[in-house]
């Protein structure tokens, strides 16, 4: 049950770092910083140059480490998610709910989890067959809007991005979320090239994981 396994490993890993980068380097380097810092998930994503060759690499590098989970965001066209399936990526993330996109997701047993932020549009994507919906961009509601959603679709299952902090990390757990994604705070150090910055700060957030759990 592939499909199964990877939303298993997403759930554990609970953190999915969203990483952006202006070259390949730069996005390789930022990917391998915060792996090293012990998050497991990385959502590489295709504003990336040549991302799809990033993410090649990246699953060839960690494919001895099965916690590892290496997925592609910034999917807007089932165009775009088979590439990423095709270079070993295990999820796909969008930012806005797409039908082609769920479907070919379906087709390779890959978790595909799209941008919603009504009830509407998680509904849609959860009829398309998207375990994990993400609430995008997290930071237009907080974590209280988290029970709202979740009062008429109780099987939903939120992964936030967008405004997810160390400092309300735990609010959004506590409110019933699976994962959160997060990109901003933890990537600004690999725009000036300090790596080792980018891996303290993986390092903070995965304390702060751990305290929560």
């Amino acid at each position: 049950m592939k499909k199964v396994e990877i939303l298993k490993k997403l759930q554990t890993a609970g953190i999915i770092a969203v990483v952006r980068g202006a070259t390949t380097e730069e996005a390789m380097k930022a990917s391998e910083a915060i792996l090293a810092g012990g998050i497991t998930g990385i959502e590489l994503t295709f504003t990336v140059p040549s991302a799809n060759t990033v993410i090649a690499d990246l699953v060839q590098k960690y494919d001895n480490q099965p916690e590892i989970i290496i997925g592609a965001g910034t999917v807007l066209d089932a165009v775009t998610a088979r590439i990423a399936i095709m270079a070993g990526a295990q999820f796909i993330v969008s930012p806005c709910f797409d039908a082609a996109t769920a479907k070919i997701c379906n087709l390779y047993q890959i978790p595909y989890l799209p941008g919603c932020l009504t009830i509407t549009e998680m509904r849609t994507a959860l009829e398309a067959g998207c375990d994990i919906i993400k609430l995008f961009p997290g930071s237009a509601f907080g974590p209280s809007i988290v029970k709202a959603f979740k009062a008429p679709l109780p099987q939903l299952n939120l992964m936030p991005t967008g405004g997810v902090s160390l400092d309300n990390m735990a609010e959004w757990f506590k409110a019933g979320v699976v994962a959160v994604g997060v990109g901003g705070n933890l990537l600004a150090p690999a725009a000036k090239g300090d790596f080792a910055e980018v891996s303290a700060v993986a390092r903070q957030y995965m304390e702060k994981l751990n305290e929560i759990r």
